[in-house]
């Protein structure tokens, strides 16, 4: 009886013990749920956290000059919009203000700098969108700001002093005449933007006044700034990137042997050369500057579309710029299309769209080694006693070749200028690199004029883009434009 007694007694506590494991089971289970939605809850919260420390430190400039935030409009009501000055001190844009407390934004230099700097009135455009947070920024002495709080006068903005020089772009403006067209001028080892006209232009000191006009007229399209935003083929200028992609699939350009007999046909579409001339046996550096057709249409044939394709959008095609404001280029060659396009593509016709901007970072690239630096207007901002505010430093974009790539197209471009289509840049107190080309346009033949090159061959230091609309060779209309550019930076 006693046994029996124990045994029960044994079988209720393991069956007590079993339920006390079950409800521990339980519980842990259920403090595990609970765990996890404790810590789901932490972890957002600490990503909440993080996103507006990330917001507020990196990104909260960027939306509060941003030209939809209407909050900027609150800035102008305590702040005097500060000058942009040019690199070498000159005013390009300043707020007068009167007795009666008006406003009236003045720029200097009227239509020169239109496209770059903008307009303040009517939208913002240029350098004037760009840094309108610091223009609308005071940096004046705190005791000052105070001061002026008290009597309700406004503090005056920050100065703007950007990379561009009023030289250069006067002369660059100048050169191009009343002609359509644009020119952009770089420093190849910082990214600086030093000249950047587009034509036509506008004044504006008179844009609101002139407002409806602009908008609305198609022919001219005055207000689009076609050094960054502007399509056109790039014409003979492409080969620069023909002769990359040969470069990479042959590791040189020794040994290449080609007999140019004026015009290349293949399933009947045929190609000329510039005036049918005849070049005959060519090697490579004379098939380049020369500018032969017949070389490079037979090139990329042998190349093919795709391969053409991936170098093209090494060099930025169908990719995002580095600028605030572009049109983004456009490549659609690929190894499903057809011989008469790979060819027309090869020597910068088919459908290749391209900016001047584009051409002048693919020339700065070729010029710095193969690296892109990005291109930047804005080199500093100071307060109103010229107090340093910030200051932008050089920073690299992207690697677009490598080192020997970029000295071999550097020689290349070299031999245009001792011997090719450029040869109108030799014999110069300064040396100088580039390519010539002469994009076509409509069915009669007519062509835009394009030149890309740098100087001081040994250690760059200015590269240029140009083009001319209409004007015939690269050597006819944007040479002479870039020849006076470089004399202007050396000589004045």
């Amino acid at each position: 009886m006693r046994d029996a007694e124990k045994k029960q007694r044994r079988e209720f506590e393991q069956e007590r013990k079993r339920a006390e494991r079950e409800i521990s089971k339980k519980r842990r289970a259920r403090n595990r749920e609970y765990t996890f939605v404790s810590w789901f809850f932490v972890a957002v919260f600490m990503a909440m956290i993080g996103y507006l420390v990330y917001f507020n430190v990196v990104k909260s400039e960027d939306f509060i000059n941003s030209p939809y935030n209407t909050r900027q409009d609150t800035f102008s009501d305590r702040v005097v919009r500060g000058q942009i000055l040019s690199s070498e001190g000159e005013i390009l844009a300043k707020t007068d203000v009167y007795d009666d407390g008006t406003e009236d934004r003045i720029y200097p230099y009227a239509n020169i700098f239109s496209h770059v700097i903008g307009y303040d009135s009517n939208g913002k455009s240029g350098l004037e969108s760009e840094a309108n947070f610091q223009l609308l920024t005071s940096h004046e002495f705190f005791l000052n700001q105070m001061k002026n709080e008290f009597l309700g006068r406004k503090n005056m903005g920050d100065t703007v002093i950007s990379t561009l020089s009023a030289n250069l772009q006067t002369t660059a403006y100048n050169a191009l005449g009343d002609r359509r067209g644009a020119v952009v001028a770089m420093e190849p080892s910082t990214g600086k933007i030093l000249a950047m006209v587009s034509k036509p232009d506008f004044d504006p000191n008179s844009i609101e006044e002139n407002w409806d006009w602009l908008v609305s007229d198609e022919t001219n399209s005055s207000l689009l700034n076609r050094a960054t935003q502007g399509q056109y083929p790039p014409g003979s200028t492409f080969k620069v990137v023909t002769a990359l992609d040969y470069f990479r699939k042959h590791g040189s350009f020794n040994g290449y042997s080609y007999v140019c007999e004026g015009s290349i046909t293949k399933e009947d579409h045929t190609i000329q050369c510039y005036n049918g001339t005849v070049h005959g046996q060519e090697d490579f550096y004379s098939a380049f500057a020369s500018s032969c057709n017949c070389a490079f249409a037979q090139m990329g044939l042998d190349l093919g579309g795709g391969s053409l394709l991936e170098t093209s959008e090494d060099l930025l095609f169908n990719k995002k710029l580095p600028l605030a404001s572009y049109k983004k280029s456009t490549f659609s060659l690929n190894g499903k299309s057809g011989i008469p396009l790979t060819m027309q593509t090869s020597i910068g016709q088919g459908n290749t769209l391209v900016s001047p901007a584009h051409m002048a970072m693919i020339t700065c690239a070729i010029a710095n080694n193969g690296v892109l630096m990005k291109p930047y207007l804005i080199d500093r901002v100071v307060n109103n006693t010229g107090d340093q505010v910030d200051e932008t430093a050089p920073e690299v974009y992207k690697r677009l070749m490598t080192k020997n790539e970029a000295v071999m197209l550097g020689e290349l471009m070299k031999d245009v200028v001792e011997y090719g289509t450029a040869s109108a840049l030799s014999g110069q107190g300064y040396t100088a690199a580039g390519k010539t080309g002469s994009a076509e346009y409509d069915e009669n033949g007519s062509s835009h004029s394009w030149f890309i090159g740098y100087s001081n061959v040994d250690d760059p230091d200015l590269a240029v883009a140009v083009i001319v609309e209409g004007g015939g060779t690269g050597s006819e209309a944007a040479v002479p434009i870039a020849s006076q550019l470089f004399n202007a930076y050396y000589y004045n």
